[in-house]
């Protein structure tokens, strides 16, 4: 079982009377890779400052190994921090980069019995750490280059190795990956990854971008105006969404109105349909997620609904259609390639439907009309005529 060793205990934080932190209560294990996911503005960085010492919360407890550690500033943390600026600098060699916080620290002389008198760590084992890292960070032999001759992901790199050469029991990072371009981003996901499981350390990671989350997280909290929507790990927060929110944010999501009519049966447009939630109320009123992915198109007459495709877009591995299913715009992903103006049928298993309980975010989120080019704010004329021709899902 993981040891737990950061806890924030009903904490709170305002600027200038604005509260950006809503009473949070979260633990974080140790050498675990955990991720604060959420749009801007949702409190997940004030969260990491926070806990990086940068900031002190209006209200509430930072515990650190079961230490309350409100007070205490971010260099007598053993928590080290990597900011989506690598403030490296530029005079000096990647080698003098991560070296130098080793050559600021004093520690006391094990020659003196008080215990009072500091020096320096010895050069020979600043070269040993030093080179440990770079061998982490895949970057041995570069230890003379200046970081202007670095990709960004190189320069991102030594800036880790800045932070672990000191042996933190924490690691922060914010957004580290923002900078980078699409593919040495999702290569430095993998090597995030594998340099945390190497160094066997606690990484605590920021991002608003849901694939990095699921990638290299054991656990995901996804948050929204300063209050925790859901924790849980990759697969737990994809499958089971616990909201309207959290299904939207994570990947992408259709959610519709229906009813729970009984235990494993949702009715949706009026129709009935196998699923494996329970739980609910009888004819309890809920939202109701079906990933694009989860969809099976048929023929029309095969088809649990049917509507019309209304724009297609080729994504290369797959194709991302809109079907307008009486004025409510479903995205489906899949291999098939359907015409627009098709009308086609759609299946969905008991297992590619997940129920939720009715929410504040109930309603605002998985009509995908802002992507069909063919939507237009609908008059009465028109609303009668996709009633008529949306006849047969009756």
């Amino acid at each position: 079982m993981s040891k737990e060793l950061i806890r924030l205990r009903d904490v709170c934080m305002a600027f200038d009377d604005e509260l950006v932190l809503d009473h949070l209560n979260l633990y974080f294990n140790d050498k675990e890779f955990l991720t604060l996911l959420g749009p801007s503005g949702c409190g997940k960085t004030t969260t990491l400052r926070i806990i990086g010492g940068f900031v002190t919360p209006t209200s509430g407890d930072v515990l650190f190994d079961g230490v309350r550690i409100n007070d205490v500033p971010p260099y007598q943390r053993q928590i080290n921090t990597v900011f989506q600026k690598y403030a490296l600098f530029p005079h000096l060699n990647v080698y003098e980069n991560i070296a130098f916080g080793l050559r600021m620290q004093r520690r006391p002389d094990p020659n003196d019995p008080t215990g009072k008198r500091k020096v320096k760590i010895p050069e020979e084992e600043i070269d040993q750490r030093v080179m440990e890292m770079l061998e982490v960070i895949s970057l041995k032999g570069f230890e003379h280059r200046k970081p202007d001759a670095l990709s960004g992901g190189q320069q991102q790199r030594v800036a880790i190795a800045r932070a672990l050469v000191n042996k933190p029991k924490v690691l922060l990072l914010d957004e580290p990956l923002a900078a980078l371009d699409l593919k040495l981003r999702k290569d430095m996901q993998i090597e995030l990854k594998r340099i945390q499981q190497q160094v066997g350390i606690t990484f605590i990671y920021v991002t608003h971008d849901q694939e990095e989350a699921l990638t290299m997280s054991d656990t995901i909290v996804v948050m929204d105006k300063g209050t925790i929507q859901q924790i849980g790990t990759p697969e737990d927060i994809y499958n089971e969404p616990k909201n309207a929110f959290v299904a939207d944010f994570i990947g992408e999501s259709n959610i519709i109105d229906g009813v729970m009519l009984q235990d494993n049966l949702v009715q949706m447009y009026g129709k009935k349909f196998p699923c494996l939630d329970g739980g609910f109320a009888e004819n309890e009123p809920v939202d109701v997620v079906i990933r694009p992915e989860d969809i099976d198109i048929v023929p029309v007459e095969q088809g649990q609904l049917t509507g019309v495709v209304t724009s297609v877009t080729f994504k290369g591995m797959q194709y991302d259609i809109i079907v307008d299913f009486k004025g409510f715009k479903w995205l489906i992903q899949t291999t098939d390639h359907c015409p627009e103006g098709s009308r086609i049928g759609i299946k969905i298993d008991p297992d590619g439907i997940h129920v939720m309980k009715k929410s504040q975010y109930s309603g605002m989120f998985g009509d995908y009309s802002s992507f069909s080019e063919e939507y237009d704010e609908l008059d009465d004329a028109s609303l009668e005529l996709d009633e008529e021709e949306s006849g047969d899902e009756e």
